[in-house]
């Protein structure tokens, strides 16, 4: 098995709202802000090429909405699925999987995009199957008012149109052992309902796509839960579980948000769990 960071493009979210109800004179010293209360978020995918299979974990994105759409989010950098797949000799049509976290717009805007004329959307990635799973399907396909503007329609029914959709099965508890993507699945319902957590088992590490229970690292003490988690009382609760069973099995935390940060470790402190360890993708990856 060999893994690959894969930089989908940067862009900025307000800090308050990431930080929920955190006061700005905290978070500000991990995550500092711009003049305009923004804060730098990375998209950073994951591909895993285990055997003849070619798997990516969340797709950013993409590029299809409008210029008014993206002066929302303050793209910056250059980076995209593109270059980052060519940097390690592959193309998007390689791809066998493509694993999605959930379906809101930063995690799966890049699984599609407009069709040659313009008039209409296909999969950006025209030979993979798209795994999401049942309930966090229908709960993305009939939004809730609170969630209804980080779920387009545009991303997500091209999909199921395709043909190309495949269903993750559904654990008993939150835990899918040796899911069909040869990966555990930690199933989480704080941010959205039943976002998939992989954790990957590679050489003598496992390395968990933390995706949005642990969106940076800035985010570690457990009341830094992010605004628009749907239930924050239940983040909390599964924050404090997981960041424990990291800590105390020595996780390598893969972070899609942190645009400073790659991959940490966690330790057991007086004042809880907090980072123990930095490293690049580069220092576990190779």
């Amino acid at each position: 098995m060999n893994l690959y960071p894969i930089e989908t493009g940067n862009f900025k979210l307000d800090g308050g709202a990431m930080f929920g109800v955190v006061p700005k004179s905290i978070w500000q010293k991990t995550n500092p802000a711009d003049s305009n209360n923004l804060i730098d978020i990375a998209a950073r995918s994951l591909l895993i090429e285990d055997g003849n299979r070619l798997i990516l974990i969340d797709t950013g994105m993409g590029d299809k909405q409008s210029d008014k759409f993206f002066g929302y989010y303050a793209l910056w950098g250059n980076h995209s699925i593109d270059a980052s797949l060519k940097k390690y000799g592959f193309h998007r049509d390689d791809i066998t999987d493509v694993f999605l976290t959930h379906l809101h717009f930063d995690h799966v805007g890049g699984s599609i995009q407009w069709n040659k004329d313009r008039t209409g959307y296909e999969p950006a990635f025209k030979n993979a199957h798209f795994w999401s799973n049942k309930d966090h399907w229908f709960w993305a396909t009939q939004p809730n008012v609170r969630e209804k503007a980080s779920f387009f329609k545009e991303n997500i029914i091209p999909i199921e149109d395709s043909g190309q959709l495949k269903l993750t099965a559904l654990p008993e508890n939150d835990l899918l052992k040796n899911s069909e993507l040869g990966f555990d699945i930690l199933f989480v319902n704080g941010h959205t309902d039943k976002q998939m957590i992989p954790q990957i088992k590679y050489k003598d590490k496992t390395i968990v796509f933390m995706a949005d229970l642990l969106p940076t690292a800035g985010h570690i003490p457990l009341p830094y839960v992010v605004g628009y988690d749907t239930r924050p009382l239940i983040t909390l609760s599964e924050k404090e579980k997981f960041l424990n069973l990291a800590a105390n099995n020595n996780y390598y935390l893969f972070l899609e948000h942190d645009a400073h940060n790659e991959i940490i470790t966690l330790k057991h402190t007086e004042k809880g769990v907090r980072l123990k360890d930095t490293y690049s993708c580069n220092d576990i990856f190779n």
